[in-house]
C-alpha cells in the first residue's frame, strides 16, 4: 500500500518536480517528500524527466527574462517564520465551482502555450484570488494570479486587470521559475509568492517565511486534489535547510 502511495505520488510531480524525489509513509500513512536522502526511512521512488512534455522548445521565449525581481506577491523579505526544520500541511483551498467554471477555457489556453499542467495554474489561482478577476492585495498584487506590476512588466504585461493578460504574465513568469530551479516544483512555487532572490538567498530552499511556506503548502495540497487523489493521503512537504522541500 505505501509503494502504491508513493508511486501515485510520483505520478503526480512526474514533469514539474525535481528529477529525483525520494519519500516514505509513515504508520499514520502520512507522506514525507524531499529532494533528497534525509535519512535511511527516505527512499529514491521517482526519477522523471525535467520538463513537462513539449516544453523544451519554449526555453526561446524567457530567455530574455534574467533579471532578478519581485515575487508575484511579496513585495520583499517577511519577517522570518520559526525554524524551517517543522513541517507544513494544508487542506486544499475552496473557491466557486462556478468562478473557476467561467476561466477555465482561458486556463486552459495558457497552460498549453507555455507548456504547463492546467491543474497547477488553476491551484496557483485558487490560492491567490479564488477566481476573483479584479482582486488587488494589500502589497498591490493584482488580478487572478496576484501579479506585482513590477513583475508584469518584467515580463511585458501591464495591463494586469485583465484576466488573459494576468494570465500570461502569470504563466510566464511560473515557466521562468520552473526552468530556473530546474523543475523543482516546490522551489517554483515558493519563488513565485516570494521571489527568486528570496528562493536563491536560502541556498535554493524554501525561504523561511511563514506565507511562503504556508503559500507552497496550499498550492500543492490544491494541485494534488486537482490530479484526482482527493482520497488519498495528505502531503507534508519537509522544509529542511539545504533542500528544496
Amino acid at each position: 500500500m505505501k509503494l502504491i502511495t508513493l508511486s501515485l505520488l510520483a505520478l503526480l510531480l512526474t514533469g514539474y518536480a525535481r528529477a529525483d524525489l525520494y519519500g516514505y509513509v509513515d504508520e499514520q500513512g502520512q507522506v514525507h517528500l524531499a529532494n533528497h536522502q534525509l535519512d535511511e526511512r527516505y527512499q529514491l521512488f521517482q526519477r522523471g524527466p525535467l520538463l513537462a512534455p513539449d516544453a523544451a522548445d519554449r526555453s526561446a521565449v524567457l530567455a530574455d527574462a534574467t533579471t532578478p525581481g519581485l515575487g508575484a506577491t511579496l513585495s520583499n523579505d517577511s519577517r522570518p517564520s520559526p525554524p524551517p526544520e517543522a513541517a507544513r500541511a494544508a487542506a486544499p483551498p475552496h473557491a466557486d465551482p462556478q468562478l473557476a467554471a467561467r476561466f477555465s477555457r482561458l486556463i486552459s489556453r495558457t497552460a498549453r502555450e507555455f507548456g504547463l499542467d492546467d491543474q497547477l495554474l488553476h491551484s496557483i489561482v485558487t490560492v491567490e484570488s479564488a477566481y476573483n478577476a479584479q482582486a488587488v492585495s494589500p502589497k498591490g498584487a493584482i488580478g487572478l494570479m496576484q501579479v506585482m506590476p513590477a513583475t508584469g512588466r518584467r515580463f511585458g504585461v501591464t495591463a494586469l486587470a485583465d484576466p488573459r493578460q494576468n494570465l500570461l504574465a502569470g504563466a510566464r513568469y511560473l515557466r521562468f521559475l520552473l526552468e530556473l530551479f530546474d523543475q523543482d516544483l516546490p522551489l517554483a512555487i515558493a519563488a513565485y509568492n516570494a521571489g527568486e532572490g528570496a528562493v536563491q538567498k536560502y541556498r535554493n530552499t524554501i525561504p523561511p517565511y511563514r506565507e511562503t511556506q504556508d503559500y507552497v503548502a496550499k498550492v500543492l495540497a490544491s494541485y494534488q486534489q486537482r490530479k484526482g487523489m482527493e482520497r488519498g493521503p495528505r502531503v507534508r512537504a519537509v522544509f529542511t535547510p539545504g533542500t528544496g522541500l
